[in-house]
């Protein structure tokens, strides 16, 4: 048996599914030209090697397709596979409002045919993309049809990352790292909404020093939304042959991608897809002890069947459900309304130190007078959130912090409250004012309901509730739920419907 080490600094990214969604949108977009334009796509991705899995199934034109895709350090056209911590399993389904996502873990124990016992990213590593799909068939999904397989290496997303520009992303808590210091890889962004670009951003999807492989799963997830958000179709066209290009050189694919009849399958379902939103469908995990390799286990019996289930099922509407806030009763306090919501507590005295704190920035500052039980506010006065091996001066304005957001017709005033419900398992949420009205983030909401007074704009991820946004004349508020959407929908709401002065 041979157990693959974790690489220094970690190697999951999730940007592949971006990286890949862009490509083929772009692709799909240009296509329309003609086959010629077909073929110089066929002739980019020809650039690298493709490789031949029997046990991939081609669909018929129209069906409905399932991309396996896979994040790997390997240089091109390397003699080994490479070791790879993205598995990523991309549903396309004409008949679905959502592109279905979901993540396999790397740790997740299997038996490797001919090694043992091992973590799944091993059988990348140890087979390549055959034995991959062999163990995700007979192990892992049972009856899982994969019909393309799409590689992209570390150079690649640096370079789609340099073609794009940058991603405005909602960072959840302080990522510090000085790799002088530490086996990690470096990183230094502050909590907030802000704009990630190049080596920031590749350093926050690759994040893993303080938390485990399932969270950082959920924020490279996230980082999907945020860019496929960020960037429309006709954007993407406008850099299509330079992003063709990169793709091709920094990428592999399956021999059916390399022919016209494959690409032009793929870029109908696409085509279709592009304004559908990115539905994640969360891996039944449980983790196991340490003695001494650390593994992750599905909950139960069935649990990863359940899983595949609704990876497969087409979702007919974008509507998620309304949902109310649970158990709600009101009380009168000196001339407001008070809201005792099951599994929130009320703490208005944090919440008006954290807003002393921000200080005069030029906007008004709102805090929420009820917070998720057992959770609170990170405060760098103390301390508390700090991670203890770096420098403290490193967190001395993070918790709360002001900023000035520069995005066209700013700068515009900001501020960030960061909460901690269990900074172990990387469960943070937020509170964040600024007076952009417009960020990307907030461009779609799902739905818009109205609670205590406020009308609250609602942006959903399947069926949970990722951001409850709400605006006044002189600024936009939002709360962040945690990046696995950890905060049940109706306390959520509650949180942001409790937003006070």
């Amino acid at each position: 048996m041979r157990l693959i080490p974790r690489s220094r600094g970690g190697a999951l990214w999730r940007f592949t599914l971006a990286s890949v969604l862009m490509i083929v949108s772009v692709a799909g977009a240009t296509a329309v030209a003609g086959l010629l334009q077909v073929q110089n796509i066929v002739d980019a991705l020809k650039l690298s090697k493709g490789f031949s899995v029997a046990a991939l199934s081609l669909p018929a034109p129209g069906q409905p397709q399932t991309i396996l895709a896979i994040g790997s350090d390997r240089r091109a056209n390397a003699n080994t596979f490479g070791n790879t911590d993205t598995m990523m399993l991309v549903r396309l389904d004409a008949s679905s409002s959502t592109i279905n996502v979901l993540s396999v873990p790397r740790d997740l124990q299997v038996n490797l045919p001919g090694y043992g016992i091992n973590k799944l990213n091993a059988a990348f590593a140890l087979g390549g993309p055959k034995l991959l799909v062999h163990t995700l068939q007979t192990q892992v999904f049972p009856g899982l049809v994969v019909n393309h397989i799409v590689v992209v290496t570390f150079g690649g997303f640096r370079k789609l990352v340099d073609a794009i520009g940058c991603v405005w992303g909602d960072v959840d808590h302080r990522y510090y790292n000085n790799t002088a210091l530490t086996n990690y890889s470096s990183i230094d962004i502050q909590p907030g909404y802000q704009r990630m670009c190049n080596s920031d951003a590749l350093a926050f999807v690759r994040f893993r020093h303080t938390d485990s492989d399932i969270v950082r799963n959920a924020r490279q997830q996230d980082f999907i939304r945020w860019a496929k958000d960020n960037y429309g179709l006709g954007q993407l066209v406008a850099n299509e042959n330079r992003l063709i290009r990169i793709f091709g050189k920094n990428s592999e694919v399956d021999t059916g991608l390399q022919s016209v009849d494959g690409l032009i399958n793929l870029f109908n379902l696409i085509l279709n897809a592009d304004g559908h939103t990115i539905k994640t469908i969360p891996f039944p995990y449980q983790f196991g002890q340490c003695n001494p390799v650390c593994y992750v286990y599905a909950q139960s019996a069935g649990a990863e069947q359940a899983a595949l289930r609704a990876f497969l099922t087409p979702n007919r509407a974008l509507a998620a459900p309304a949902g109310k806030p649970p158990s709600q009763h009101r009380r009168r306090g000196r001339g407001h309304s008070s809201w005792i919501v099951a599994g929130l507590t009320a703490d208005p005295a944090d919440g008006r130190s954290q807003a002393g704190q921000v200080g005069n920035i030029g906007i008004p500052v709102y805090y929420p007078r009820l917070i998720l039980a057992g959770s609170g506010y990170c405060f760098s006065i103390t301390g508390n959130c700090d991670d203890p091996s770096e420098p403290a001066t490193e967190y001395a304005h993070s918790y709360p912090r002001s900023y000035e957001i520069d995005a066209p017709g700013g700068p515009y005033p900001s501020y960030r409250m960061t909460l901690a419900v269990n900074s172990a398992f990387g469960w943070y949420y937020g509170i964040q004012g600024t007076t952009w009205r417009n960020p990307p983030l907030l461009a779609h909401p799902t739905q818009t309901e109205t609670i205590n007074g406020k009308r609250l704009e609602e942006f959903f991820n399947g069926g949970k509730l990722s951001v409850v946004a709400w605006r006044t004349p002189t600024g936009v508020y939002w709360v962040s739920n945690t990046l696995d959407d950890h905060i049940p929908n109706g306390q959520l709401k509650a949180i942001a419907a409790s937003l006070t002065q």
